[in-house]
């Protein structure tokens, strides 16, 4: 115990650099594969702390290393901002017109500095590989997120373990959510084009309305969870975006619609993508046609049962067990999940809850409880140096 609470103090002691950290990045985002700023940011400070360090890895990620030999353990946080106009009036708001940090991403690449800084004068055997990961919240040309890019480019190679946190606007500063099994849902996205026949306004009997057929997509679409699912197994198909038609009095050709899956299993996953073949096949019975495409995005995080025993041991003993909660089942995509497809691992939720004031993430008065910095760091360093340590979990 005494090396626990002597842990928390040599990350404390840090606390206001953590928070200096943060601000300057949450006064300065970037969006997805544009992370140039905070990129160079981390390759300054981990360069400083003597870690070996690649940078343009997936275009604009960084990888710094301490340590040496097997195991070796991947620590990852994540850089890019959203293109959101900030509306909180605090002095270290975004000065980047309609980009904003607004799912926490500046915390977690503080925080994963804030680790580089204590691991720097710890002694452990084997690695510990620092992930600065690009573009979370959005996909290249090719489709691609940050995840896959540094995969490709081997950044996982000879890791045996992953690890990762994201804040929690809905737990309280000093207290952690971690279960076994699915962490976030998996993520598809899905295309229509519904043909119809244009016709005036006027006489809409000379036209195949490709409104009327949209409708009959949508009230399939809307069945398919509630009637076509088990209800045990979790899974969302959301309607993002319609659009058909330029003047009121024209029915249009066609109509466009496009949403998202959400899902935990892949066998759900395929019998949504069938589900969806059939509500847009409705149309050619009322003699329309369609086009559909579906685009799959990234899988399930998938929470390593061990490594979970591991983070909340971990978290236990510097927080109290009090303060270690299972975690709320979401639907959020996270593409944390590539690099467990490669190692197992697991993510955790940092309660980051400002008193009295939750927000939302992906809105633009997104904020945190900065207090949670330590803490975050402190549950990160510990875990990987008792996996280290261990040799194992």
């Amino acid at each position: 115990m005494t090396e626990t609470i002597k842990m928390l103090e040599r990350v404390f002691a840090i606390k206001d650099q953590l928070t200096g950290w943060r601000r300057d990045f949450h006064m300065h985002p970037e969006l997805g594969f544009n992370e140039q700023r905070t990129a160079s940011i981390v390759f300054q400070v981990l360069t400083s702390l003597g870690c070996r360090v690649k940078t343009g890895v997936g275009k604009t990620g960084v990888i710094g290393e301490l340590g040496d030999g097997l195991p070796v353990i991947a620590v990852r946080a994540d850089m890019d901002a959203l293109p959101i106009q900030e509306t909180n009036q605090v002095p270290y708001k975004s000065q980047n017109p309609g980009v904003m940090h607004a799912c926490g991403h500046d915390a977690h690449t503080a925080i994963l500095l804030g680790v580089a800084t204590i691991l720097k004068n710890e002694i452990f055997p084997g690695t510990v590989r620092l992930l600065f990961q690009p573009a979370e919240e959005t996909a290249d040309e090719e489709k691609m997120g940050g995840a896959r890019r540094m995969s490709r480019e081997g950044a996982m190679q000879g890791v045996s373990a992953a690890l990762a946190l994201h804040v929690d606007t809905h737990i309280p500063v000093g207290s952690i959510s971690v279960s076994p099994g699915p962490s976030s849902g998996g993520s598809d996205n899905f295309y229509g084009l519904i043909v119809g026949k244009g016709a005036h306004g006027a006489r809409p009997f000379e036209s195949i309305d490709p409104f009327y057929l949209m409708f009959q997509v949508t009230n399939y679409l809307n069945g398919i969870v509630s009637r076509r699912l088990d209800p045990f197994d979790p899974a969302v198909i959301s309607i993002g975006s319609i659009h058909g038609g330029k003047v009121p009095n024209v029915i249009p050709d066609s109509v466009e619609i496009s949403g998202t899956i959400r899902f935990t299993d892949p066998q759900v996953e395929m019998k949504i993508h069938e589900e969806l073949e059939k509500a847009f096949s409705i149309v050619r019975a009322l003699g329309g046609d369609y086009q559909l495409r579906i685009e799959n995005g990234d899988r399930p995080v998938i929470n390593d049962p061990r490594m979970v025993t591991l983070i909340q041991k971990v978290a236990s003993d510097l927080l109290g067990p009090e303060y270690v909660h299972p975690a709320i089942p979401g639907l959020g995509a996270e593409d944390f999940s590539v690099f467990l497809s490669i190692a197992p691992g697991a993510m955790f939720r940092l309660g980051c809850k400002i008193t009295d004031d939750q927000r939302q993430g992906h809105n633009p008065k997104f904020d945190i409880d900065e207090r949670c910095l330590p803490y975050g760091t402190a549950v990160l360093v510990e875990t990987a140096l008792r996996y280290l340590k261990n040799g194992s979990y």
